[in-house]
């Protein structure tokens, strides 16, 4: 199954979800508002628009989500790499090591996971 789009502004709203969820309704508007400036409209406008597309549901004014954090992010870079790096990997990897300097940690947990998908 293929995981809905979460467009940015959402996603800084489910990033609030997946740190106090399952949460209620009332108390994700006031989240919202302290943490993104957003109205009790706006916050219920995108409850609404994504439970719709099966990112969240809302029962009984408990929120939760149907979408982890972990398959979210792998969905945004699959499509972040699709549309500006032509779907090429090994694209996308040289051009954030040119503008973010690794750590030879970093380097090393790369190279961990390149032998891993080798074995």
């Amino acid at each position: 199954m293929e995981t809905p789009k979460i467009f940015e502004s959402e996603y800084r709203f489910c990033l609030i979800l997946w740190e106090h969820e399952p949460v209620n309704s009332t108390r994700l508007v006031e989240l919202c508002k302290e943490n993104l400036g957003w109205s009790k409209a706006t916050t219920y406008t995108v409850i609404r628009r994504l439970s719709e597309r099966g990112v969240l549901k809302n029962e009984n004014t408990i929120v939760s989500s149907l979408i982890s954090k972990e398959e979210a992010q792998k969905s945004r870079l699959e499509e972040m790499v699709e549309e500006t790096f032509e779907g090429s990997m090994p694209a996308f990897i040289a051009a954030f090591s040119k503008s973010k300097r690794l750590s030879k940690e970093e380097v090393e947990q790369l190279r961990q996971l390149i032998d891993s998908y080798e074995e």
